[in-house]
């Protein structure tokens, strides 16, 4: 699997740690929308695109399933975010 595109869409607004959303494609075939792009503590990382349960728990829609699948997004978006106009 290999990433083949990145656009990072930044948002600029007062008080929120959310800094953008990312669209990733895999292998010119398949798109994930939603991923969110957060100002954490330790500096910035991604949140995968989740919906609520009729419960109110967050549940991903679409998640890597290993720590280098992971990685690999993270670093592709974080990269796009910092040249991201």
């Amino acid at each position: 699997m290999k990433i083949t595109s990145v656009t990072v869409h930044k948002i600029e607004k007062e008080n929120s740690r959310m800094k953008g959303i990312a669209v990733v494609t895999l292998d010119d075939c398949f798109v994930v929308k939603g991923i969110r792009v957060i100002d954490g503590d330790n500096g910035l990382f991604i949140a995968m695109p989740s919906k609520t349960t009729a419960t109110g728990e967050h549940t991903d829609i679409a998640h890597p399933i290993n720590k280098e699948t992971r990685k690999m997004f993270e670093d592709a978006i974080i990269e796009a975010y910092n040249n991201a106009e």
